[in-house]
């Protein structure tokens, strides 16, 4: 479905947080959070703003796997700050430490804290790793000695079938991984602020009142989302993978992962493009990752478009410096 033109389209973004939003302006990052006593608290955040301090990390798709490494860490940051904030003020029940409690509080003492993030990361990547980068390839080879169509050659390239049979399957397992999101309650309430940021945008985009009744009447599926960003890199690897002459186990994968700054820079630039024109290609590039979003996105209500517009207001610059056009 064509998208009505909008009056204008502003480079503000955003996340969704733990009970809140983080909005990203030209001039300042804020995040809005409803506390546990029903207020909404706002504090700025800083990014890293590499791209902004070095003029060659703003080259076209350099500044795609800048941006990723600026969202990843700072939205880390956004959600920790959140989840503080949110639980702030609630009894938490005593729950007497265990072995490895005591051990990592006196070994780490007040960097505990950034510890577990960390660890919590580092076994984060080795298991999106494991599953989305060797699991396919694995499963392919598997796959391929019982049917053995999947090693001829379509169109004169040889790799065309593990290309494509490896690409499905992320989609697929990426796919499970999101259904399987939205049955924890907790992350159906992101999903929630998910949607609530979405339509905010919107509702500034088009030029009206930011109200809670102008808000709701938006779209939840946004041509500039990180959803719909995953979901183009992962069609863009389809096609990068055309390109590895490789097809051992273990190697491929390893290739592909180095290969990931490409894809990476490659959907950036990608949905740039549909964020900023509306046609039947850029619609055609960003319907799969919009179909996505009726995943990821849900609507919201009226207290989660009241943070929202707390946190858009507090970064919309006053010379409209946002403005992309």
């Amino acid at each position: 479905m064509k998208r009505e033109k909008t009056k204008l389209i502003t480079s503000i973004g955003g996340q969704a947080l733990i009970e809140g939003i983080m909005m990203r302006g030209p001039k300042k990052s804020t995040i809005a959070v409803r506390k546990s006593d029903g207020s909404i608290e706002l504090e700025e955040i800083k990014p890293l703003d590499w791209a902004k301090k070095h003029k060659i990390l703003r080259l076209p798709f350099v500044r795609g796997v800048v941006n990723m490494i600026d969202s990843l860490v700072t939205g880390e940051k956004a959600l920790m700050k959140s989840a503080d904030k949110a639980l702030d003020g609630e009894e938490e029940a005593e729950v007497k430490p265990s072995k490895l409690d005591l051990w990592l509080e006196k070994t780490f003492g007040d960097k505990i804290l950034n510890v577990i993030m960390i660890m919590s990361t580092v076994i984060a990547v080795i298991f999106c790793i494991g599953v989305f980068y060797f699991a396919p390839t694995w499963l392919f080879n598997f796959t391929a000695d019982a049917l053995p169509f999947l090693k001829q050659p379509v169109l004169g390239m040889e790799r065309f079938w593990q290309s494509a049979y490896e690409g499905v399957i992320r989609i697929i397992l990426f796919l499970i991984y999101m259904c399987l999101c939205t049955l924890n309650k907790d992350v159906k309430r992101v999903f929630q602020y998910h949607g609530a940021e979405h339509k905010t945008i919107f509702c500034y985009e088009y030029g009206l009142e930011l109200n809670v009744e102008n808000v709701r009447k938006q779209t939840r599926f946004h041509p500039r989302c990180g959803t719909s960003f995953m979901v183009l890199m992962l069609i863009v690897g389809i096609i990068i993978g055309l390109f590895i002459p490789v097809n051992h186990p273990v190697l491929r994968p390893v290739i592909k992962f180095c290969l990931l700054p490409v894809t990476v820079g490659v959907g950036y630039e990608l949905i740039k493009i549909c964020g900023r024109h509306d046609n039947f290609l850029t619609r055609l590039i960003a319907a799969p990752g919009l179909w996505m979003q009726r995943i990821t996105t849900k609507e919201p209500d009226a207290k989660m478009i009241e943070v929202a517009i707390q946190a858009m207001k507090d970064v919309i610059p006053e010379n409209g410096e946002d403005r992309i056009k």
